[in-house]
């Protein structure tokens, strides 16, 4: 089993080696407008992690290192399934504006040893060791180090700040801050966004015990599993050890997209309010990781620009202003960027849509109302503007329940989380709903805003409860002449389905209980 490993080495190696040399190219101008004197220089290493388990790294140190002098240290852990030259050429940029950069492939992917822990205690003692080996072999600060990293490595940035201190900033982006939030909101599992993560870390990696246990009982509903699942997604949310973090008060700053499929925004804008350290939002149209993904390939990224910022205004303590801009940024489908004090602020007013009549869905079929397919609609609606489209008046009514609103006569800015709630009676034990807004235009077509999904577990046929549920967060702008319409039904290709067969749902609006959809609004 030794030989192939070592070939997928050594061609990993020569593919390094040419993205270290298109890193150069790319990042030349970069280094000129940093006012750079000479070019740094990458190595290609393999660093211990815990335990000795070997992972494979890439060192960056800015060209006019002379041995004399220290330089503040950015330390990168590669995405789920990415290789270890992932962020090449930001890190050249780094490098040649004065930072020492370690990037590494995170244990149990490509050539790294280990096997896939998701984020485990093994990853976050790999972060540590990544600080130690740098501190110890290359002319890093000790007292400036900062993390950051993309999705999966945006993750294990976080939790590695909450358990070593050291870390004095953290840039986060398209990552996750609570996990069973993210693929389990609304006590649904996200199926797609799970098996897509499940084949790509198989395809790249070696999935550990542990990890295929969780995801086998996961993907299959296994209630009986169910807490053992909540339990481990917890131990690897950073929103669990929040107060860990907030002691060690490292600065950190979060980006995410509003279409993520894979970790939805709601989760970073509740992780953001708990902190109370120096802090930063951005929210940006896309799906997950397409905000900064240009910024890879070395190309103009304004993720990457205000990342650097950050870093440089927390380890280098340059007076460069992010400090005293509004900490929450969000830009709209449109493009245009919008400052705010705080998440709470977003959002000026609310407006409410009733949702009177009573509405019986039945389960089991798409009516045609759905979120998409994971990544390809939202990347879709970032390149077309074009977002899940449904004709509402054409949606079977056996199968999907719709309220309007008024038509508008002016722009309705939709800024934050929009809420539902509702009164459900189930003729079984158990289920799922999704509930999706919707902007509808004269002729009744609906361009997608939000959506969200639900199930229950364990109630008694025939006996009626409440529901609130949160939209995943958005910033939108329903033209004038338009109306919302929220539409409900049971079957989304990106969620699992716990509605037995026959199932019926009753949507009601109890006269001491009314039922709503509120809608936040910039006004």
């Amino acid at each position: 089993m030794g030989h192939p490993r070592r070939r997928l080495r050594t061609s990993t190696a020569v593919a390094a080696a040419s993205a270290a040399m298109l890193a150069g190219t790319v990042a030349g101008p970069a280094s000129a407008a940093h006012g750079a004197t000479a070019s740094s220089t990458v190595r290609f290493v393999e660093i211990p992690g815990d335990g000795g388990t070997p992972l494979a790294a890439n060192v960056v140190v800015p060209g006019d290192a002379d041995g004399g002098r220290r330089y503040p240290l950015v330390v990168l852990p590669t995405s789920w399934s990415m290789p270890q030259v992932e962020y090449l050429a930001q890190a050249k940029k780094l490098a040649d504006s004065g930072y020492v950069v370690l990037s590494y492939n995170s244990r149990g992917f490509w050539q790294s040893g280990g096997e896939i822990e998701v984020a485990g205690p093994p990853d976050i003692a790999d972060a540590s060791k990544a600080i130690d080996w740098a501190l110890a072999n290359t002319p890093a600060d000790p007292g400036r180090i900062g993390m950051a990293g993309i999705s999966y490595g945006a993750g294990i940035s976080l939790l590695a700040s909450a358990h070593d201190d050291r870390i004095k900033a953290v840039v986060a982006m398209s990552g996750w801050a609570d996990l069973v939030d993210s693929i389990y909101s609304g006590r649904t599992q996200h199926t797609q966004a799970a098996a897509f993560l499940t084949g790509a870390g198989y395809l790249t990696g070696r999935p550990g015990d542990e990890f295929q246990e969780i995801i086998t009982g996961f993907l299959s509903s296994d209630l009986e599993k169910e807490g053992d699942m909540i339990a481990w997604g917890e131990k690897r949310s950073a929103a669990t050890h929040i107060d860990r973090i907030n002691a060690n008060g490292p600065a950190i700053m979060l980006g995410n997209a509003w279409g993520d499929s894979i970790f939805p925004p709601n989760q970073y804008a509740d992780f953001y309010e708990k902190l109370t350290g120096p802090k930063r939002l951005e929210f940006r149209h896309g799906d997950h990781a397409t905000p900064e993904m240009p910024g890879l390939l070395g190309l103009p990224n304004e993720v990457w620009n205000n990342a650097e910022r950050w870093l440089d205004h927390h380890l280098k303590g340059e007076d460069n202003g992010i400090d005293r801009e509004r900490p929450v940024q969000l830009t709209d489908r449109q493009g245009d960027q919008e400052g705010y004090p705080g998440w709470k602020s977003v959002p000026s007013g609310a407006e409410r849509i009733a949702l009177k009549d009573t509405d019986r869905v039945l389960a089991n079929v798409d009516s045609g109302a759905n979120g998409g397919t994971v990544f390809l609609s939202s990347i879709f609606d970032q390149l077309t503007g074009i977002p899940p489209t449904v004709s509402v008046p054409l949606l079977p009514d056996w199968h999907s329940a719709v309220w309007k609103s008024e038509r508008y006569t002016t722009t309705r800015q939709i800024r934050g989380t929009a809420k539902l709630h509702t009164t459900v009676t189930a003729d079984k034990s158990s289920g799922t709903f999704v509930a999706h807004l919707y902007d509808v235009n004269a002729l009744g077509v609906g361009r997608l805003v939000t959506h969200a999904p639900f199930s229950f577990h364990g109630r008694t046929p025939g006996e009626a409860f409440g529901v609130d549920l949160e939209l995943f967060s958005t910033a939108y702008d329903v033209p004038a002449g338009h109306r919302l319409a929220l539409v409900i039904d049971t079957v989304d290709p990106l969620y699992a389905e716990h509605n037995p067969f026959g199932a019926k749902l009753t949507f009601s609006s109890p006269a001491d209980d009314p039922s709503y959809a509120e809608i936040p609004v910039r006004e």
